[in-house]
């Protein structure tokens, strides 16, 4: 990246010069999810600190021209994914609709007592255990969503075998007798992310996440499913559908 040399004691503060710099740079020849320079690289073309480099990154990336993923840099961003939230929402068919290609990873499978909220969710008695499934989901390789699913137990406890084959949670509903579902209710919120959920997310921490809760019943209106799903909000916007 080349460009002209910062105007110093003229009143625009540096961070800014530069700021609008690379926005020319990528406006001009960068192409989404290209990678930028690192911090030292445009410390060195700016003849600036770190600090003020940081800072028109920062910048950038509030203004959602840039992602910044820890530990591996600077990125220019890519569209936003539509996310559906519809009554019958399934991630792979929905990554699939917007010509991407969907994968997921599963992180962790326990069995846990279910607090109030949870309890009050699936209609099940506060303590009583039920199958917790963290998920990671992915749209060309690129993460799109923390998915914490929570399954009734012992009727979904086929669920954990079936997830070492498959890590679809259609497919390890459909091990326990569950071929089909819809979503009953979501509430949307807001927040900044845990240090794990950045990492995962490939995002800064100073970046809000979207979290929503959605709890899914089967055809007879029995809940099999809560979950608290976690998406990049620089990377995905959801849409209710109804």
């Amino acid at each position: 990246m080349t460009g002209p040399a910062l105007a110093r004691g003229q009143g625009v503060a540096l961070w800014r010069q530069i700021a609008a710099a690379i926005e020319r740079e990528i406006a001009r020849d960068k192409a989404a999810g290209e990678r930028l320079p690192t911090e030292a690289a445009l410390t060195a073309r700016f003849g600036v600190n770190r600090h003020t480099v940081r800072r028109a990154l920062e910048d950038l990336e509030a203004r959602g021209l840039i992602r910044v993923e820890q530990g591996r840099g600077a990125f220019v961003a890519e569209d936003v994914m539509d996310y559906r939230l519809g009554p019958r929402t399934r991630f792979s068919e929905l990554v699939r609709r917007q010509n991407r290609e969907p994968a997921g990873r599963i992180l962790r499978v326990t069995e846990t007592p279910a607090e109030t909220t949870l309890a009050e969710a699936l209609g099940i008695r506060r303590g009583r255990l039920v199958l917790r499934i963290e998920r990671l989901g992915l749209a060309n390789g690129r993460p799109v969503v923390i998915g914490t699913h929570h399954l009734p137990l012992p009727r979904c406890a086929a669920a954990a075998e079936a997830l070492e084959r498959d890590a679809s949670i259609t497919a390890a509903l459909a091990a326990c007798g569950i071929t089909d579902y819809r979503r009953r209710a979501s509430r949307i919120t807001a927040r900044l992310p845990t240090p794990e959920e950045a990492e995962l997310l490939q995002q800064s921490r100073s970046r809000p996440v979207l979290v929503s809760e959605n709890l899914n019943v089967d055809p007879d209106g029995a809940p099999v499913d809560w979950t608290l799903a976690v998406y990049p909000a620089g990377r995905v916007q959801l849409v209710v559908e109804p």
